[in-house]
C-alpha cells in the first residue's frame, strides 16, 4: 500500500507542503495513488526524499538537487567532496551570522525603549524578546549580530512603525505575486525578492546576494521562520526562497 503523504511528512521532518512542492517540480513523485488519489509513497521514494534532505542541508539548490539524482552519470560522492571543500570555509560562519540576524530582526529588537502600549502597536501579538537569551548566548560575539543591534536600538517607535509598513506592503504584493500564479522565477517574483534583499539592508544590515540566499535556506531549514511565511500564506515559505536563490542567481 505505501505511506501517505501525512506519515513520510511526518518521518522525514517536512511540510506536506513541501512534498507536494517536490512533486509539482518532479523532483520527488509518489510511485502511485490509492483509488482515492491520495499520494501513496514507496520505499525508494523515502530513500530518494533522504538524499533530497541531505543536499537541502547542504546549501544545493533544487534545480542541482534533481539534475545530480536524475543524472547516470553523475557521480554525487565526489560532487559532494567538491561542495564540502568550498562549504568548510564559510558555512559556520555564514550560518551563525543569518541566524543572528533574523533572530535580532524578528525577535529580539534588543533595547528598544517602548512602552507596552507602544510596543503592542510595533509588534502586535509577536513577543520582540522571545529567544533573546539564546540569540545572545549563541551569536552575540558576531559582527552582523552586533551590527543589527546597534541600528535597531537607535529606532524609535515611529521607525518600528514604518519598517512593520514596509513589511506589511511588500507582504501584500508578494501574495498578490502568488496568486496570480506567477513561478518564483518569474520577473514579478524576483523582482520582489530583490525588494526583500533590499529591505533588510536598509534596515539592518548590508545584505548580499549570497547571504541572502542563506536567509531563504534558513526559511525551510527552521520551522520558526517556516510558520512565520507560511502564517502570511501557505506555501510563501518555499516559494520565497525559490525566487530568493532565482533572483541571486539572475543579478549576481
Amino acid at each position: 500500500m505505501g505511506y501517505s503523504v501525512g506519515q513520510v511528512a511526518k518521518a522525514a521532518g517536512v511540510t506536506v507542503r513541501t512534498l507536494h512542492h517536490y512533486d509539482e517540480i518532479g523532483l520527488l513523485s509518489p510511485h502511485g495513488r490509492s483509488s482515492a488519489g491520495y499520494r501513496r509513497y514507496r520505499d525508494l521514494d523515502l530513500e530518494r526524499l533522504q538524499l533530497i534532505r541531505y543536499y537541502r542541508e547542504l546549501g544545493f539548490p533544487l534545480d542541482e538537487i534533481a539534475t545530480i539524482l536524475d543524472d547516470p552519470a553523475s557521480d554525487p560522492a565526489e560532487h559532494l567532496r567538491r561542495q564540502h571543500e568550498l562549504l568548510t570555509g564559510r558555512i559556520g560562519k555564514l550560518q551563525d551570522m543569518v541566524a543572528a540576524i533574523e533572530l535580532a530582526m524578528e525577535a529580539r529588537k534588543m533595547n528598544i525603549s517602548l512602552t507596552p502600549e507602544e510596543r503592542f502597536e510595533v509588534f502586535g501579538d509577536a513577543d520582540p524578546d522571545a529567544y533573546a537569551e539564546e540569540a545572545e548566548r549563541r551569536w552575540g560575539g558576531t559582527g552582523a549580530y552586533q551590527a543589527s543591534a546597534r541600528r535597531a536600538a537607535s529606532y524609535s517607535k515611529d521607525d518600528w512603525l514604518r519598517h512593520k509598513a514596509a513589511n506589511e506592503d511588500w507582504g501584500r504584493r508578494f501574495t498578490e505575486v502568488m496568486a496570480s500564479g506567477a513561478a518564483p522565477d518569474s520577473p514579478a517574483a524576483m523582482d520582489l525578492a530583490e525588494e526583500h534583499r533590499q529591505l533588510i539592508s536598509q534596515w539592518f544590515y548590508d545584505c548580499s546576494y549570497e547571504v541572502h540566499t542563506g536567509l531563504a535556506d534558513m526559511y525551510l531549514a527552521d520551522p520558526r521562520f517556516t510558520e512565520y511565511y507560511e502564517r502570511i500564506r501557505p506555501g510563501m515559505a518555499t516559494y520565497l526562497s525559490a525566487a530568493i536563490h532565482a533572483n541571486a542567481v539572475s543579478r549576481a
